[in-house]
């Protein structure tokens, strides 16, 4: 069975890319599994889409946590916890990233043993969320990659799953896509079906306790006109990015300028500060930051460290 795992941010099409490459599988008469995984919708947050693949019934269900393929649209999350992008890979899984770097690049800085291939990275754009045609360019790559979907196939699943969008929209996504296709024929075949798992293997998965409330406080409803400042979408969050003054270089406009939502404001000594209503954890701004001044820190830490007055 194929086991395939997309990871990008809210908005770049991971889970359009999952449809078209199980539908690309399902033209080959593969049986199919595909879907996407996310919390709360938000833009520029860590998802996750998966595909599986087999010739025969497939039993397994959840997430993948042994993948054959990693594909990784933003280079950005590779350092992120939250995004979980190296969970479960081994030395046999084949790790697909959209950089601007090399991959003896990314062999050296992740010091690990799985090969690594690199697709050229998108023209860089303002809002990290938006790399317009990356979710059909990671699918055409890893259609490629497994060695089994032909160009016809390929071609076929996109303009099925992107049939409501217009056939401008259509044309500029299989361009993209079969150019990525053509990109990774050297590789072509190099990522191998996984064997299935037995029930003895089974690990139980990690859980998080989150706390329960009641509704008129978890899901207030506000009916006024401009009224967004008063959605506290930071109750989201679930780790907290956090400035160390003391490294901060005061450069202002990097993580003010990536912050998917405007939630990282210049005070006027030309510091950042955090608006942490509206923050939604998207740690965006920690990959980002030159200095490495802005740390992920459970959200659950940073409360109890806020009540005692500690500094994380």
């Amino acid at each position: 069975m194929y086991r395939i795992r997309f990871h990008g941010r809210g908005g770049q099409g991971m889970k359009t890319a999952s449809r078209i490459l199980g539908s690309a599988f399902f033209q080959e008469g593969y049986e199919v599994q595909d879907a996407p995984r996310y919390g709360a919708e938000r833009r520029g947050a860590p998802i996750f889409a998966y595909v599986r693949a087999a010739r025969t019934r497939i039993n397994e269900r959840g997430i993948i946590a042994r993948p054959d393929l990693v594909v990784v649209a933003d280079d950005t999350l590779v350092p992120v916890p939250a995004a979980g992008v190296l969970a479960g890979i081994s030395a046999r899984t084949v790790l697909l990233i959209n950089t601007s770097e090399n991959a003896t690049t990314w062999q050296q800085r992740l010091n690990i043993t799985c090969p690594i291939i690199t697709l050229p990275a998108s023209a860089d754009v303002e809002d990290r969320a938006d790399l317009p045609y990356i979710g059909a360019t990671c699918a055409g790559a890893a259609a490629c990659l497994v060695g089994v979907i032909g160009r016809e196939n390929l071609a076929d699943a996109i303009r099925l799953e992107l049939a409501a969008l217009g056939q401008a929209v259509i044309e500029r996504n299989l361009e993209n896509a079969l150019e990525a296709y053509g990109l990774m024929q050297a590789h072509s075949g190099l990522v191998s079906e996984g064997g299935m798992s037995a029930a003895a293997d089974y690990e139980s998965p990690d859980w998080t306790e989150l706390p329960f409330e009641v509704a008129r406080i978890a899901a207030p409803t506000v009916y006024a006109a401009a009224n967004s400042v008063e959605v506290r979408t930071g109750l989201w969050r679930t780790l907290r990015p956090v400035i160390d003054y003391e490294r901060c270089s005061g450069c202002w406009w990097v993580c003010s300028t990536f912050c998917p939502d405007g939630a990282i404001a210049v005070d006027a000594n030309s510091r950042p500060v955090i608006d942490y209503d509206h923050c939604k954890g998207c740690m965006v701004c920690v990959a980002q930051c030159p200095p490495h001044a802005i740390v992920a820190v459970p959200e659950e830490q940073a409360q109890h460290n806020e009540a005692r007055g500690v500094t994380p």
